[in-house]
């Protein structure tokens, strides 16, 4: 089984050409006719995620983030992303990401993912694109009992494995109606409180950004790791039950740059 084998099956599930203009999703580092001995699935690829990936007999790491978003002038391993490239090239290893382009997905997207740890139903994409109800940005749903404010928090705290929620003030007793992004979404804002949502859950809000829910929708910033933290489990899913002849992984460790205190 070759690298090219398993980018056109990812493909399959979320194409290339549904990513932003400023992604760098696909194949980043390795052939494509490089044969597969095994798979590392993580968010971000760091040098330790590779390092894990060797120890484990994987020549292939499937993270969300691309390693290289922008292009590089100069490498001299230092940086972290230099680091990386440097480490996967003289391991013969392969870098394949899946951005943007599976958060804009509804079947095995990111946004689904999210909506099924809070297990939402009804589901329909927050913000679809090109006219079509199965690609777009964000999910939305409803729960199947209405729950308390508080009580919902606390859900959402305990299933996305969130240490701390930045939130807007309470409008409402209870929460019925929920939308979802992940990552950095505020952008979507606007497109939540058209949706109907009592409450929009993304992360990396910005201060100012949080006066956008402008008292009509409980804005919540679960943090960007938080938020996208289960595709791993998402990819691990999707690549482990299509292909049976190599060793697919889940990473071990966090690469969530924030810590709290």
């Amino acid at each position: 089984m070759k690298v090219n084998d398993l980018a056109n099956y990812l493909e399959s599930i979320a194409p290339l050409n549904l990513q932003e203009p400023y992604d760098n999703s696909g194949l980043i580092v390795g052939h494509p006719e490089m044969e597969i001995k095994g798979v590392m699935c993580s968010l971000d690829c760091t040098l330790a995620i590779l390092e894990e990936a060797k120890i484990l007999g994987c020549n292939v790491v499937v993270s969300h983030h691309p390693i290289i978003f922008k292009g590089l002038k100069k490498i001299h391993g230092i940086h972290y992303v230099d680091q990386a490239v440097m480490f996967a090239i003289k391991n013969d290893m392969a870098i394949y990401a899946i951005h943007t382009n599976l958060d804009s997905v509804f079947r095995h997207g990111v946004n689904e993912k999210i909506a099924k740890k809070l297990e939402l139903k009804n589901l329909q994409i927050l913000s679809p694109k090109m006219g079509n109800p199965e690609i777009g940005i964000g999910m939305f749903g409803n729960l199947e009992q209405e729950m308390q404010t508080e009580d919902f928090l606390r859900f959402v705290k305990d299933r996305m494995q969130t240490k701390l929620i930045r939130h807007t003030a309470f409008l409402k007793p209870t929460i019925k109606n929920v939308a979802v992004t992940g990552g950095a979404g505020a952008f979507l804002i606007q497109e939540a409180i058209k949706s109907g949502a009592d409450i929009f859950i993304t992360g990396d809000v910005k201060y100012h950004e949080f006066f956008e829910a402008n008292s009509q929708i409980v804005l919540l910033d679960i943090g960007h790791f938080e938020s996208e933290q289960f595709t791993i489990e998402l990819l691990f899913g999707l690549i482990s039950e299509k292909f049976r002849n190599f060793a697919t992984h889940c990473t071990k460790i966090s690469t969530n740059p924030v810590q709290y205190f």
